[in-house]
């Protein structure tokens, strides 16, 4: 489970309507809880995948450990990861598959014609994604 505080949602759909259209990408920071993912705030992200922007994310490795060396400095870590899917569903592709790590939630946010609309997470348990439930933080 994910429990998801208000300001992390907004920031998360901010991104995705501000990049539209293409995929915006960052990271969520917490601290794991008994059963849950706890993630109090989303900070960006570069996409590094210039040439298919519109329909695949690469997370910029350095931004991915600047953010995390600071979360470290306040007793916190990341929780997962979120991207958006431009014009397409929020669920998993097989590329997201291909790159997730056990261990984190997975935000995928649909954007439809520039506004936000679905908002899911998912946890990769094995070799699969499982949707997980997402609760007010």
């Amino acid at each position: 489970m994910l429990k998801l505080s208000a300001a992390a949602r907004q920031a998360i759909n901010a991104h995705a309507r501000e990049t539209y259209p293409h995929e915006c990408c960052g990271v969520m920071i917490g601290r794991p809880a008994t059963g849950a993912r706890i993630a109090t705030e989303a900070q960006r992200c570069g996409n590094l995948n210039t040439q298919r922007a519109h329909d695949r994310f690469e997370l910029d490795p350095k931004d991915y450990m600047r953010l995390d060396r600071q979360a470290q400095k306040r007793g916190l870590e990341i929780v997962g990861i979120y991207h958006s899917h431009p014009d397409h569903p929020a669920k998993p592709s097989q590329t997201d598959l291909n790159a997730a790590w056990e261990g984190y939630s997975y935000v995928i946010v649909s954007v439809q014609k520039g506004e936000p609309k679905d908002f899911n997470s998912f946890e990769l348990k094995g070799t699969a994604f499982e949707q997980e439930k997402i609760e007010n933080a």
